[in-house]
């Protein structure tokens, strides 16, 4: 399987007269439809990593190589829009938009790019929202559906692009261990079914031990990592 995203070399240093430096000379590569687990203590590292992997924050030196793209010298704009094409984002809080139905928030990444939605995003919407099972709330407020509910609207947007890779910050951190399973498996089959790339940091032991890769960053290093 070729490569959807190598980082090479990646050090972070945050500070100008006080300088912490959070991440030491880091290569990862990730590869196409590979389902891949980040684990860490608070403080670790992962979460600027992730930041580095999703564009959100840049290297203090390395390089960053999305779909063969090189990203260190795009401009905010490019990013943004290899950002929009390319990455879903689930996070720990699902973020919605509480004025908004259940299919407008999944269709907000859509009409951010393209403005209008048109009959095949429509249809692609509708689509998502039968796989994570909102189909019956669909038109409710986002305010007005349960906190798992709330969570498989969210994977529903971060998938509306058809995004290459989705990257997952404890996308299943305020959920029960039932409904962790159950945003796992769904995880789990959109992996399958459209071969998604998936890059998930949990504290979770048992969603990270059924990854096809465990990634340990420890201070700022990778400290394992094993293939399954």
């Amino acid at each position: 399987m070729a490569n959807i995203l190598e980082l090479k070399n990646i050090n972070k240093i945050y500070g100008e007269k006080i300088k912490t430096q959070v991440l030491f000379d880091v290569s990862l590569s990730f590869e196409e439809s590979s389902f891949n687990s980040i684990i860490g203590a608070s403080g670790s590292g992962k979460s600027t990593l992730m930041n580095i992997i999703g564009t959100l924050d840049k290297p203090s030196s390395g390089q960053v190589f999305i779909d063969g793209i090189h990203t260190i010298d795009l401009k905010k704009d490019q990013l943004a829009e290899l950002r929009n094409e390319t990455i879903g984002f689930i996070f720990q809080f699902h973020y919605l938009l509480p004025e908004f139905t259940v299919l407008e928030n999944v269709l907000m990444p859509y009409r951010i790019k393209h403005g209008k939605v048109d009959k095949e995003a429509m249809e692609r919407a509708s689509d998502l929202m039968e796989i994570v099972g909102l189909t019956k709330v669909r038109n409710n407020k986002a305010t007005d559906i349960s906190g798992g509910q709330q969570q498989r609207a969210a994977i529903a947007r971060a998938l509306i692009n058809n995004p290459k890779i989705v990257l997952g910050d404890e996308p299943t951190g305020n959920l029960d261990s039932e409904t962790t399973e159950t945003v796992y498996q769904l995880l789990r089959k959109i992996n399958q079914d459209y071969q998604t790339t998936f890059i998930v940091i949990t504290h979770d032991k048992k969603i990270a031990e059924k990854a096809d890769r465990i990634i340990e960053i420890k201070d700022g290093k990778i400290n394992m990592d094993i293939r399954r």
